[in-house]
């Protein structure tokens, strides 16, 4: 882990050229800097006009100088911005002028990552930082809001607090080898156990919806060939995205494209058609439709209106099962050339349009986002939506719960008991970062981008 003795700078906004760039400077020498760089001390918090001459007096730029005194800043030290004119040449010119004044250059993630040893925001917010920077989605926008309010948090240091009192009472009979775990002692653990577990399975419950939130919901386009499967990805992508013509089977490998599609944000793919009696090439890209689809969230089922009963493409068995009247779309396409009455007689929500001319797809988006909000799940006031590292957390968390519930059933030595509910505190303690494992805070703020 890089000292917190250093002073470090980074530019903060993206390369190339802008209105306005942005550099951030955080630690000890940060507040002596901004009086040397504003030729007087600054006023915390006041935007200060002036001009950025560098060590040897050359004037570099016009700028506007931010001084916030820690602890109150964002990294909790004092920090420096300075925004200057959006030229890629110019804000280099000030990194190496504050590198040349003492400053070393920052890491990746490296002033969240002190805003967090700083005690300003817990682990769970930090990663909130990246997710809101990333946010693809009204929907992803907001879950990163609310974790960066401390959402997460909150419901960790609930479960933290309630699985201290429990070890407190366990611990106290430990202190106290005569005595036994009384059968009203009993049932209290084994009631707050119980209740830790269903909370514990509630966030657990949340994982794949932060993966759809992250990474968009993966949304197949499936059909006989020639159904219109490619004009329907133009049509959601707004562009010729995929090539189109009359001959069947022109689509031979799958084409991905991410849309937002009200507040959810889609993976759209579309694939080969399903041939019953494919060519050999047709073939290889009908074996990737399916393992494209194998892996799919939503489904959207393509006929042309000319038949308008229902033939299903062929699936395997596994695959079919899959699919439901939540995650499905059956859409009846070319509805410009052939106005036959479809027939509804399928659980899933069942719609005429046509691709080409555009009729239908405001329905379309309605049926689309109504699929879509299934797949958040309740999880209380606050909506809690969790990556990867925190279920890995919480399935550690959830099989010591286990193994505790099973050794209080078994009457098994309270000494015993309490190591596993240590081990749920290590779990619970991992999301929050309140557990000090130095080589999983690097690899996590090394996903952080420079300057943040």
């Amino acid at each position: 882990m890089l000292p917190l003795s250093d002073t470090i700078a980074a530019i903060a906004t993206p390369t190339g050229t802008s209105a306005i760039a942005m550099l951030r400077v955080s630690g000890p020498a940060a507040a002596a800097l901004a009086t040397a760089l504003g030729g007087k001390a600054l006023v915390p918090r006041h935007a200060t006009h002036g001009d950025y001459r560098d060590a040897a007096g050359v004037l570099v730029d016009d700028v506007v100088f931010t001084f916030f005194q820690g602890p109150a800043s964002y990294t909790g030290e004092d920090s420096l911005e300075i925004a200057c004119h959006g030229n890629p040449y110019i804000a280099q010119r000030l990194l190496e002028d504050l590198c040349a004044r003492g400053c070393r250059p920052a890491e990746p993630g490296e002033f969240t990552q002190r805003a967090f040893l700083n005690h300003r925001m817990d682990l769970s917010r930090a990663e909130a930082v990246m997710d809101l920077i990333h946010a693809r989605s009204e929907r992803a926008l907001a879950s990163a809001n609310q974790q960066l309010r401390g959402s997460l948090g909150r419901q960790m240091d609930a479960l933290i607090g309630s699985l201290l009192q429990i070890l407190a009472r366990v611990e106290a009979y430990i202190d106290f080898p005569d005595e036994d775990l009384p059968t009203e002692d009993r049932k209290i653990v084994a009631d707050e156990l119980a209740r830790l577990a269903r909370e514990t399975d509630r966030l657990l419950a949340t994982r794949h919806y932060g993966e759809l939130l992250r990474d968009g919901i993966k949304t197949v386009i499936l059909g006989a060939p020639n159904v219109g499967k490619s004009s329907l990805l133009n049509r959601l992508v707004g562009r010729d995205r995929a090539l189109v013509s009359p001959e069947a089977g022109t689509t031979r490998d799958f084409i991905e494209e991410r849309i937002i599609v009200g507040p959810h944000c889609l993976r759209i793919i579309d694939t080969a058609g399903l041939n019953p009696t494919p060519q050999p090439l047709e073939k290889l890209g009908i074996e990737k439709t399916l393992e494209r689809a194998a892996e799919a969230d939503l489904f959207l089922f393509v006929y042309d209106a000319a038949e308008p009963g229902f033939s299903p493409p062929p699936l395997p068995p596994a695959f079919a099962s899959r699919v439901t009247a939540e995650n499905s779309i059956n859409i009846f396409n070319k509805s410009d050339l052939h106005n036959s009455k479809i027939a509804r007689n399928s659980p899933s929500p069942t719609l005429q349009i046509s691709a080409l001319t555009g009729a239908g797809f405001e329905e379309l988006t309605a049926a689309i986002i109504r699929c879509a909000d299934r797949f958040q799940l309740d999880a209380g006031n606050d909506q809690i939506a969790i990556n990867a590292r925190h279920a890995h957390a919480l399935t550690q968390a959830r099989q010591g719960l286990a193994d505790a519930q099973a050794k209080l059933t078994t009457n098994a030595p309270v000494e015993l008991l309490a190591s596993d509910l240590r081990g749920i505190l290590a779990a619970y303690g991992e999301i929050s970062g309140k557990v000090d494992n130095e080589r999983m805070l690097d690899a996590l703020f090394a996903t952080f981008c420079i300057g943040k």
